[in-house]
């Protein structure tokens, strides 16, 4: 009987909830790290300022003239100096989260493919294909990975800079003098889109491409040939895992949002931390239902690339059973009306 990878995915993050575990460990150990950077490089720029008596009287105006006024003057000469800190911070940042992603790829994966090969052993031992087994070393392995998240951080990175080429295209439509900010806003709809569906397809190619990686040993660019291989391959059973795992998460995002809304419809009558310790908990909590998500999804991709094609081939349509021919009357109704010979003749209810 075929099976479906996507309820293969979900079965598999249910039975193994150290994978999610690990993906969890990975991502927020990651995004912890630069939540802590943030703030304290934020609030260590805000101890560099000198701000005057002048200019803290007018920030305790909350004029929003005076205030700008005075922010303008604060952090003049200054600036630079703090977006140059940012982009340090981002590139160590990329650096981290390069090496947490290939280390945690191979442990999820590797876990992943073991349980799958379990799975289907009896039938890909009597398959004429046997299933191909890595020889490549952890070294070569990681390496490769590395290349991946590095292509996935340099097409981040082109996407924020397609955002802002479709800023700044926008903003020729648009002039102090002449402003049409309908007409801006049209122009950098399309093109936002666009690049946003770009981005997307790009990165979520190479994160498929490292499955390949550490189930057949091969470098990025035959990792990515692979992933496309098996994107044509089985389409349908690809399409499908993508197409409800992204319904799941879209349900989960409308339903995380609905939820923090009723903290935040509270704040007039609830302490400020209460309310802040609410919305921290329904963002942690959808945060991780989204990993087990990812989780469950990746699943799905391994259980395509390891299930024999058997699995996998669509169910014959059942045989149609051709209908009993109806038979034929042969006899004749004396009662019928229309045979009588008398005119006019009105049938009586």
């Amino acid at each position: 009987m075929p099976i479906s990878p996507t309820a293969e995915g979900f079965r598999a993050a249910f039975r193994r909830p150290l994978l999610t575990f690990a993906e969890i460990t990975w991502r927020w150990v990651v995004g912890a790290s630069a939540t802590v950077l943030f703030f304290f490089g934020f609030f260590e720029f805000l101890d560099t300022l000198p701000v005057s008596n002048g200019e803290l009287l007018f920030l305790r105006t909350r004029h929003p003239f005076l205030v700008s006024q005075a922010m303008a003057h604060i952090l003049r000469g200054s600036l630079s100096r703090g977006v140059l800190s940012l982009v340090l911070a981002a590139i160590l940042l990329s650096l981290a989260w390069i090496v947490a992603a290939s280390l945690g790829r191979v442990a999820t994966v590797e876990a992943m493919i073991d349980y799958f090969r379990a799975r289907f052993r009896e039938f890909n031992a009597a398959d004429a294909n046997p299933v191909a087994t890595s020889d490549i070393s952890k070294r070569d392995q990681t390496f490769a990975l590395l290349r991946l998240n590095f292509l996935r951080v340099s097409v981040f990175l082109g996407g924020i800079v397609g955002l802002g080429g479709a800023a700044t295209i926008a903003g020729f439509a648009s002039s102090p003098e002449h402003p049409h900010p309908a007409l801006a806003f049209l122009l950098f709809l399309p093109i936002a889109v666009l690049v946003r569906l770009i981005w997307y397809v790009l990165n979520w190619f190479l994160s498929l491409a490292s499955v390949f990686v550490i189930r057949d040993g091969e470098d990025a660019v035959d990792a990515i040939s692979s992933a496309a291989a098996l994107c044509r391959e089985r389409t349908g059973a690809v399409f499908a895992v993508s197409t409800w795992t992204g319904l799941a998460h879209l349900i989960a995002f409308a339903g995380a949002s609905t939820v923090v809304s009723f903290p935040l419809a509270l704040a007039g009558f609830l302490p400020w931390r209460l309310v802040a310790l609410g919305v921290l908990l329904v963002t942690l909590t959808y945060l991780a239902f989204a990993d087990w998500l990812y989780t469950a999804r990746l699943a799905g991709y391994v259980c395509i690339a390891e299930a024999p094609n058997v699995f996998l081939a669509a169910m014959p349509p059942p045989a149609r059973v051709p209908p009993e021919p109806t038979p034929l009357q042969t006899s004749i109704d004396r009662d019928e009306p229309i045979l009588s010979d008398l005119p006019n003749l009105v049938v009586e209810i």
